[in-house]
This record gives structure tokens, C-alpha cells and sequence, in this order.
């Protein structure tokens, strides 16, 4: 029974069902046209590992929901920069 236990438990932690999915909020304060979110989204889906955007160029931020062992946030503001848009983390939520 206790290997059973043991078996159960180490299946639990490596199964990549149990993923953590993180959401962080970048600001992207150069987004300054129509285009803008349209190439920011572009780039950050590009990242493997991320599952949605949301990008909304009045408030000049982007929401990613992505894997956390897949990516990270410097992965995503990387992809940002790279794309002409500089960002910085400003929230992170679970």
C-alpha cells in the first residue's frame, strides 16, 4: 500500500497537468497607434508556452496568461524589446 501511495504521489508531481499557469501585466508604454497591440500580441505569442493575450493600447499594457515552467516574464519582456517594444512587469497574479 505504501508504494502505491509513494507511486501516486510521484505521478502528482511530474504530471505536466499540474503546470502552474501564471497571468502577469506588462506595461508597454511606447504602444502609441493602432498597430501597435497588433504587433506586441504578435511577438508574445510567438513564446512558447503562452496561452492568451490581451493587449489594449489605452491603458499601454498587455495580460499573458502562460505555462510557468514553459516561459517566464523575462522571456515575454524579451519578446516585447526584440519587437520594438520595450516592457516591464507591473502585476503578476496565479
Amino acid at each position: 500500500m505504501r508504494k502505491l501511495v509513494a507511486l501516486a504521489a510521484l505521478a502528482v508531481m511530474t504530471s505536466p497537468v499540474w503546470a502552474a499557469t501564471q497571468t502577469v501585466t506588462l506595461s508597454v508604454p511606447d504602444m502609441n497607434c493602432a498597430a501597435c497591440p497588433l504587433t506586441v500580441k504578435k511577438a508574445l505569442t510567438k513564446v512558447s508556452g503562452v496561452s492568451k493575450t490581451d493587449v489594449n493600447l489605452d491603458r499601454r499594457e498587455a495580460k499573458v496568461t502562460f505555462d510557468d515552467p514553459k516561459t517566464n516574464a523575462e522571456a515575454l519582456t524579451r519578446a516585447t524589446k526584440e519587437a520594438g517594444y520595450p516592457s516591464t512587469v507591473v502585476g503578476a497574479a496565479k
